[in-house]
C-alpha cells in the first residue's frame, strides 16, 4: 500500500487513442479532464467532504504527451483557507519503452469544499511538516494574496467588489 499522507495523492494513467488530437497528441483537454478529477480526490479526500472546483491557475504545458505513456499526476494540498484549498498537480509521463520520464505539467487548483446544500464548509487547517511542504504553503500563500490583489484591481476598474473565498 502507498504510503502517501491524506494531503496528497498518486493517480497514473494510460493515455489512449481516444484522447488523441488532429495532430496525434494527447488533447490538452483531456489531460484537463483528468487534472480537474485529480484535484478533486485529493481535496475531496483531505477535507473528507463533496469539493468543487473554483479556480485553475498556472497551467503550463510544459511538453506534449504522446498516446501509448504512462501519466502519473502528483497532487498535494499545499494551503488551506477556511474552506478553500489549494490543490498542487504536478504532471509526470513515462515513455514505456524508451523507459524514459519527464516533467509534462504543472497546475494548481483552488477547491472549496461544501455540505449537502452547496454552502462552503470549513476544512481542516494545513500543518506543513516537511521542507518541501512549507514551501509551497508559503508559495501557495503569495499566490493566493496575488490573485485577491487582482480581483480587488479587477473590481475596481469595473466599478464592482471583489469576492473573498474565505
Amino acid at each position: 500500500m502507498d504510503t502517501l499522507k491524506s494531503h496528497q495523492l498518486s493517480m497514473t494513467v494510460l493515455m489512449t487513442p481516444d484522447m488523441a488530437n488532429f495532430s496525434g497528441k494527447v488533447h490538452g483537454g483531456a489531460i484537463l479532464k483528468l487534472l480537474d478529477q485529480v484535484a478533486y480526490a485529493c481535496g475531496s479526500r483531505y477535507a473528507g467532504k463533496y469539493v468543487v472546483t473554483l479556480s485553475v491557475d498556472q497551467v503550463m504545458f510544459r511538453q506534449a504527451i504522446n498516446v501509448g505513456e504512462l501519466v502519473t499526476f502528483l497532487a498535494s494540498v499545499n494551503h488551506t483557507g477556511i474552506s478553500s484549498m489549494e490543490i498542487g498537480i504536478k504532471v509526470v509521463a513515462e515513455d514505456i519503452r524508451k523507459q524514459s520520464v519527464r516533467h509534462a505539467n504543472s497546475c494548481f487548483f483552488t477547491m472549496v469544499a461544501v455540505d449537502d446544500d452547496g454552502r462552503p464548509t470549513p476544512v481542516p487547517a494545513l500543518e506543513p511538516g516537511t521542507p518541501d511542504e512549507v514551501r509551497r504553503f508559503a508559495a501557495a500563500r503569495l499566490r493566493r494574496e496575488l490573485r485577491e490583489e487582482m480581483e480587488q484591481r479587477h473590481a475596481a476598474l469595473l466599478g464592482t467588489k471583489a469576492h473573498a473565498v474565505d
